[in-house]
């Protein structure tokens, strides 16, 4: 799933792209895209792009005077710019298409989303903060505003492991499974620690890893195209997704716990004093 960094890069990378550019056609194509109906997709169409945002995982592409086109990518949705929107109309099918933006001078682009699973949501809202989504997130991480007091607040009196309280958008907005993994390996913590335990210098070190390590890949992505952001998201990583390799930091074996529909990546000798969490899902299964 795109979290953070990448929606960053990708909102800047397509402002480059649109702003200041007139939006000719919208044209949704899988049925379970558009969640919205008042403004219809059509209102934006003739509108000149005034912006494009970033609300946690959220890209909002405001258009000026006129309505927002806002759009979270879930797990498997991913945009495709063209140079030259393809003449012929989308056919609704099976293919991953879900909906295409073409704009006044022929480039534009297309929201796909691959699997069967389909999360990807596109909003047509008179304001962003229209979106349930974005009227629920917590503070940005990345806003000047995020001070070490603010997120030592936030954990205050949170029974939740700090794994789940990190991705939980309503606490901080646009931390996701892999980057929880990233800030929790560089602040040498366990991610079934309980928040409301932390002490002083453990909530410091956290607030310092959050930022240095979201602000790093902030800095790997900026620049790349959408379709190069993936890749280089991967290639950042130092232990999520990484189950069996060796930690970066001390060479110990990476290891996993799998849940449902995800799994967390950890080193046990960075986070859990050399102890192996222990994997529910196997422990179900071995009984």
């Amino acid at each position: 799933m795109p979290e953070l960094p990448e929606v960053e890069a990708l909102a800047e990378w397509l402002g480059s792209r649109l702003e200041g550019r007139i939006v000719e056609r919208v044209l949704p194509v899988a049925v379970s895209v558009l969640k919205t109906y008042d403004p219809p997709p059509s209102a934006l169409e003739g509108r000149t792009v005034a912006a494009v945002r970033r609300h946690g995982k959220f890209l909002d592409i405001a258009t000026d005077g006129g309505p927002h086109l806002v759009v979270h990518l879930a797990r498997a949705g991913w945009l495709r710019w063209h140079e030259q929107v393809p003449a012929a109309p989308p056919r609704p099918g099976k293919g991953p298409l879900a909906l295409r933006v073409r704009l006044a001078d022929g480039t534009g682009f297309d929201l796909t989303e691959a699997g069967t699973q389909k999360r990807l949501a596109a909003y047509c809202v008179h304001a962003a903060s229209d979106v349930p989504g974005i009227a629920r997130l917590g503070p940005d991480p990345l806003d000047p505003g995020f001070t070490p007091d603010v997120f030592a607040g936030l954990l205050r009196g949170e029974r939740r492991q700090i794994k789940g309280v990190l991705r939980d958008q309503s606490v901080v907005a646009g931390i996701g499974n892999a980057y929880s993994d990233e800030i929790l390996h560089a602040a040498r913590m366990s991610p079934f620690k309980l928040a409301a335990s932390l002490t002083d210098a453990e909530t410091a070190a956290l607030y310092e890893a959050l930022g240095t390590t979201l602000r790093e890949a902030v800095g790997r992505a900026r620049g790349h195209a959408a379709a190069e952001l993936k890749t280089e998201k991967k290639s950042g990583l130092r232990v999520h997704g990484r189950t069996g390799e060796p930690c970066p930091v001390c060479g110990d074996t990476i290891r996993e716990v799998s849940f449902s529909d995800s799994s967390l990546q950890y080193c046990p000798t960075c986070q859990t004093g050399g102890k192996p969490l222990a994997d529910r899902r196997l422990s179900r299964l071995l009984k």
